[in-house]
């Protein structure tokens, strides 16, 4: 039993020595996949590309540049909402405290460009609406904080302009929008949610976007878009060209999920500096007014009823009385096909045209009126208070439905006409035209917004004074012309002048 026992512990001493041989060769690197050797092993091959492209990096140098130049010239805007539900009145118990859950003040966040030394930012509207008394404050890239003055704001372009007590501060270059190209370059830098000093790239995807940021009816709605990242935060911050120079002031996003879609908007900063600039002179924004109303874009059924030879320019649908435009002899019905030579195809554009000017400045349109081309010149004027509340929306659907008495049925445009009794006539401010009973939804008209309770008052320039005029008016037109027919819209209390371009449609 002895010998047995000495024999198995002779054996597990060896089984021992054999093990600690192992794990010693292990760890010595000896017959291991896990072992180290103490040598520093090199990672990684060589670069694929030994000669990077120019072209590439000389791009890739430039967005440094760029990048360095500019982000200093861009803050961050922070600003305290003040929570616009207090609590409820009681006014019958004014001795006794309710404990009612206060809402608290909210917090925004936004980005400001620095365009004076002394510490002048231009920012967005919507970016410090609604802050509280001494609510707005600024951060700047080199991690300064600051309390900012509100100096001015224009809800109608979305531009503010803030004041902090600074001196000496990095400014940022404005360029020049109007110069900008479709497929150029930019970058977008701003402090997208929460990210301070955030440099995106991308180029302009497109311009003279018509993108309604604003509830206001004077709102000027012509945006530079791009893809360059934009996101909440980002607002009031600044588009810069490769040349560094900032050509517009971010402000909106088209997305489906609160961020980045892929589709970013920016003020011109041409508007922006006109803005600006008399926000910090005045305090207030001395719009420009040109004095007229118009059709959104021309058409191809547009260009064949007034008798232009491609789809161009904007349709005049109304001159306001006594304003530069009616002075200067600008009629409806004129096509605007420039604007100081500047070709326009679409209202915003002439909008943002008017817009970059003063009060006092004169303008030069060419024109198109029956068939020749006209030059006028017309010196602005500044809108007023009265100017702005007269503004508003037609429907073409307020009123209630005419009785059925005494219609005709216009097949070729898909309605039915009525004559204007004496009362309506009065109500519109005028003496002849005919009152649409009823519009067919798919009909001609429906397709151009004629609408039901319109007053047609004249078919190519010629007055219609009943029913009967405008069957005539239209026997000689077939299939596939168009006419323009001259329409009273009721918006509100008064009446709105417009052109309605139609196609005539089949009668049969």
């Amino acid at each position: 039993m002895r010998k047995r026992t000495l024999l198995g512990a002779a054996l597990l001493v060896a089984v021992g020595v054999v093990f600690g041989a192992l794990l010693v060769m292990s760890f010595n690197g000896v017959g291991s996949s896990f072992g180290f050797s103490g040598e520093k092993v090199a990672l990684g091959g060589p670069a694929p590309i030994s000669k990077g492209d120019m072209n590439l990096l000389a791009t890739q140098d430039a967005f440094i540049a760029i990048s360095k130049a500019v982000t200093p010239a861009v803050v961050s805007v922070n600003v305290t909402i003040a929570p616009k539900v207090k609590g409820p009145d009681i006014p019958f118990f004014p001795n006794f405290h309710f404990n009612f859950p206060q809402q608290q003040p909210e917090k925004g966040i936004g980005s400001g460009v620095i365009v004076t030394k002394d510490g002048y930012i231009i920012t967005n509207n919507h970016v410090v609406d609604g802050a509280e008394k001494n609510g707005i404050r600024v951060k700047l890239y080199d991690k300064r904080e600051y309390q900012a003055k509100l100096v001015g704001r224009d809800p109608t372009t979305d531009v503010a302009v803030l004041k902090i007590d600074a001196t000496n501060l990095p400014v940022a270059s404005l360029g020049n929008s109007d110069s900008v190209e479709v497929g150029q370059w930019v970058l977008a830098i701003g402090n997208p949610l929460g990210l301070t000093s955030t440099v995106t790239a991308g180029i302009v995807s497109a311009l003279g976007r018509d993108v309604d940021v604003s509830a206001d009816s004077w709102g000027i709605r012509n945006f530079i878009q791009t893809d360059a990242a934009i996101n909440p935060g980002n607002s009031g911050g600044a588009l810069v060209d490769i040349y560094g120079q900032v050509i517009g002031i971010n402000t909106a996003i088209a997305t489906q999920t609160g961020y980045n879609q892929g589709y970013g908007f920016a003020i011109p900063i041409n508007l922006v500096k006109n803005m600006a600039e008399d926000l910090i002179a005045y305090g207030k924004i001395r719009r420009p007014m040109l004095g007229v109303q118009l059709k959104p874009s021309i058409d191809e059924t547009d260009a064949k009823a007034l008798g232009l030879p491609k789809p161009e320019g904007v349709l005049v649908q109304s001159v306001i009385p006594g304003s530069p435009a009616d002075k200067a002899g600008v009629l409806a019905g004129d096509v605007i096909l420039s604007v100081d030579g500047t070709a326009v195809n679409a209202a915003n554009a002439i909008q943002l045209l008017i817009a970059e000017h003063k009060p006092g400045d004169v303008v030069t349109l060419k024109i198109f009126r029956g068939g020749k081309m006209i030059s006028k010149d017309v010196r602005l004027t500044e809108i007023t208070q009265q100017d702005l509340a007269s503004a508003g929306q037609a429907t073409g659907e307020e009123n209630e439905q005419p009785e059925k008495n005494d219609q005709t049925n216009i097949a070729k445009l898909g309605i039915t006409v009525q004559p204007l009794d004496q009362d309506m006539k009065r109500e519109a401010g005028i003496n002849h035209g005919v009152l649409v009973a009823s519009v067919s939804p798919n009909g001609p008209a429906a397709e151009r917004s004629l609408f039901r309770n319109d007053i047609i008052t004249g078919v190519d320039n010629r007055k219609v004074e009943s029913p009967e005029d405008l069957v005539n008016d239209l026997k000689s037109k077939k299939t596939g012309d168009a006419v323009m027919l001259r329409v009273m819209t009721k918006q509100g209390n008064s009446y709105m002048s417009r052109f309605v371009a139609v196609e005539i449609g089949d009668s049969n």
